[in-house]
């Protein structure tokens, strides 16, 4: 078996285990250089001769820096703790611009959760130790001012990566929480083309079941009118298949999705009311219609919710019913009220079981207003206050 392709981050990884081991062999290098050169400069009558010990004390200041990203406080330490004897020892003293590349990584890749002070204490320990060797060095100054432009350095780079990384963790965070919002979305819609397939499939369900017996009944007592329950029997079929087919389009995900939106036809609203109770009326239910208070133009989620309760409700009169049903419908100064009450007949209890109490309660609860049914007086009676400034989400 072949194995895995190596990712982006495994290429950087090697990248940099490559650049810091030849770092290190380069460090490694310069300093035997200073140290068996004697200094960079002219040579000084006191300095150490190159020996053994001389090699294991650069070695340890600058092998370690294989691992200055993975552990750069302990690169520093060994670094510092190799260059006290070096500098006691009065080995050249330029081996002490070698800890520099430890101070700096110490900075880039301590994570901000090493302070200055670590660096700052480190030479603070290596004077002390010279002005008690009696060796004090004017080049400590001049080391200082390499350690310190070696920290910032190391600290700018350490901040400048942070940000990025900060960056590029708000860009995705952003991308999940809009495909987050997106998924939200698409998953509220799904709920309320569902609702709306719901009541319309079961009204016109109801409807043909109805028509379909009045037909069946009046087929040789009354030819015409089941002739009329078998027009309305097809029209109520015919837009029916045809507001499903819509439902259904609006639910695809194809990449035509975006462009059949804009083909659908608007749902019904209150405007077709009158329509709603004629064919109501055909199906054997007298049906009364009052409507109180001025028109007024309706957000489109209220005008398809109230017009889907009417809906329901007579749906639910034909079913469980004597055959009558009033409807009024209410336009107040801040909210829309429809109501239907029908008789009920003895031994039936109107409204248990199935989805459609349901389904009125969820429209009308996600558009603030508050819903009511029950038996009272002899009625089954459904009452619905829609607010108008609110649409559905």
């Amino acid at each position: 078996m072949a194995p895995p392709p190596a990712s982006a981050g495994d290429g950087r990884s090697s990248r940099h285990a490559a650049f810091d081991t030849a770092l290190a062999l380069l460090a490694f290098a310069g300093g035997l250089g200073i140290l068996f050169a004697h200094g960079l400069g002219p040579s000084e009558p006191n300095v150490h001769e190159a020996d053994a010990l001389g090699v294991a004390l650069v070695a340890l200041a600058t092998l370690p820096l294989v691992v200055r990203r993975r552990a750069p406080l302990l690169v520093f330490l060994l670094a510092a703790a190799a260059i006290v004897p070096l500098h006691a020892l009065e080995y050249p003293g330029e081996l002490g611009v070698i800890p520099a590349v430890a101070v700096y990584s110490l900075a880039a890749f301590g994570g901000g959760s090493v302070p200055a002070a670590v660096p700052a204490a480190a030479f603070a320990a290596l004077g002390i130790v010279s002005l008690v060797a009696g060796n004090a060095d004017p080049g400590i100054l001049a080391g200082l001012v390499v350690w310190g432009g070696a920290w910032i350095a190391g600290d700018r780079v350490r901040e400048r990566r942070e940000r990025i990384a900060a960056l590029e963790e708000r860009a995705v965070r952003a991308e999940r929480e809009a495909d987050r919002e997106r998924r939200l979305a698409a998953a509220e819609e799904r709920t309320r083309i569902a609702r709306d397939l719901h009541d319309s499939a079961g009204h016109a369900i109801n409807v043909i079941l109805v028509q379909a017996g009045a037909a069946r009944l009046l087929q040789e007592r009354d030819p015409q009118r089941s002739r009329q329950a078998l027009e309305t029997l097809e029209e109520v079929a015919r837009e029916t298949v045809a507001e499903i087919d819509e439902l259904v389009r609006a639910l695809r995900e194809d990449g035509s999705a975006e462009g059949d939106r804009r083909e659908v036809e608007p749902p019904p609203g209150l405007a077709a009311l009158d329509t709603l109770a004629q064919r109501a009326r055909a199906g054997g239910l007298e049906v009364s219609v009052r409507v109180q208070g001025a028109r007024r133009p309706l957000a489109p989620a209220v005008d398809r919710a109230s017009y889907r309760i009417l809906q329901e409700s007579l749906t639910n009169a034909s079913l469980h019913g004597p055959g009558t049903a009033e409807v009024e419908v209410s336009f107040g100064p801040s909210e829309l009220e429809v109501a239907v009450a029908n008789p009920t007949m003895p031994g039936q209890a109107p409204g248990n079981g199935g989805h459609g109490l349901v389904g009125m309660r969820e429209r009308t609860a996600l558009l603030g207003g508050s819903f009511d049914a029950g038996v009272s007086g002899g009625f089954f009676r459904v009452r619905a206050r829609l607010p108008y400034g609110k649409d559905e989400p």
